[in-house]
């Protein structure tokens, strides 16, 4: 199906343009309006009837294009630009706060998850010290003060001891922590996927993806706004080149073809049938300058005599009967 002489395809064009642009003007609309959560209902107004007049500007500088002063070119077309950059700014608010409403309780977890680590590193450190501490009261004991070096282990086991009841409970939460994380980890598995692969911040992967988003974004919305009034401007040129024919600089609609019929142009076989047995016409003979011979019952041949007449040869009733040998 050639889809530049399909009936649909403008219907297409229009519907693609009308999806992107409510899509765009619903994103950018919410996203302005938690920006100023203030006055909510005050700047959706605002920003749905600037999303509504962008569309129509545009619309407008397509078709008035060659009836409209410069001036008023450069105004629409600045207004424009700077509508589809506040659209912009819309969408990425609107996609940002999505982002962190998914990635507040990984973020949240991932947060105490580092706050045990580092408590956990810091009891290894904190077990490290005294059993170098004892080691080294110990070594500093001669060797036969045996009751004194096993009191010294006996004031530092308790404290060793809690360490590692406190390092093993750590352990514990950690690994529960971990699993949190896997679970809800789930909705940004993709950026963090991203993130490891080229060695950034999931933060810096999300941010350059939404800029991404709405370089062709909202700019898509009001190209396809402009090629529907093409579709539509091409599809009425092409309507109205079929229903009138331009002939040296003037229109004019075009003849009804002619009827090719058997004997004359624009009768049918029927109407000359008809015509020849209900209204026959008379054929008139051409009288001929030819002289008729007619043979006589005897064998002869009777020529009519010849008469002229002021210089011309004339034919009458007389004649002769010439026998034939």
């Amino acid at each position: 199906m050639e889809t530049k002489n399909s009936r649909l395809f403008p219907y297409l064009v229009g519907l693609a343009a009308f999806l992107v642009a409510g899509s765009a003007a619903f994103y950018s609309v919410f996203g302005l309006s938690k920006l100023f959560s203030g006055a909510a209902i005050a700047v959706v107004i605002m920003a749905g009837s600037l999303e509504f007049a962008k569309l129509v500007t545009a619309s407008f500088l397509y078709r008035y294009w060659d009836d409209i002063n410069r001036w008023m070119k450069t105004y629409l077309i600045v207004g424009v630009i700077t509508l589809v950059i506040i659209t912009s700014a819309g969408i990425f608010g609107f996609l940002s706060n999505a982002y962190q409403g998914a990635t507040v309780v990984f973020e949240k977890e991932s947060t105490k998850l580092i706050y045990k680590e580092d408590r956990l590193d810091q009891l290894k450190e904190d077990k490290e010290f005294l059993i170098q501490d004892l080691e080294a009261q110990i070594s500093s004991l001669p060797e036969n003060y045996i009751t004194a070096k096993r009191k010294l282990r006996q004031d530092y086991n308790p404290q060793i001891q809690e360490i590692n009841e406190q390092m093993l409970a750590l352990k514990g939460e950690i690994g529960d922590l971990k699993t949190a994380l896997v679970e809800t980890g789930v909705d940004v598995g993709p950026a963090i996927y991203l993130a490891r692969v080229f060695d950034t911040e999931v933060d810096s992967v999300v941010k350059y993806f939404i800029f991404m988003l709405i370089a062709v974004f909202d700019p898509l919305a009001v190209v396809l706004v402009i090629s529907y009034n093409l579709t539509l401007q091409v599809r009425m040129r092409d309507e109205g080149e079929s229903e009138n024919i331009v002939r040296n600089g003037k229109t004019e609609k075009p003849k009804k073809p002619k009827r090719l019929g058997l004997y004359k142009e624009g009768k049918t076989m029927l109407e000359k049938v008809v015509k020849e047995t209900f209204s026959p016409e008379e054929k008139k003979e051409k009288k001929s300058n030819k002289v008729i011979v007619e043979e006589e019952p005897g064998g002869g041949v009777f020529e009519p005599e010849e008469k002229k007449s002021k210089g011309k040869a004339t034919t009458f009733g007389r004649g002769a009967v010439i026998h034939k040998k």
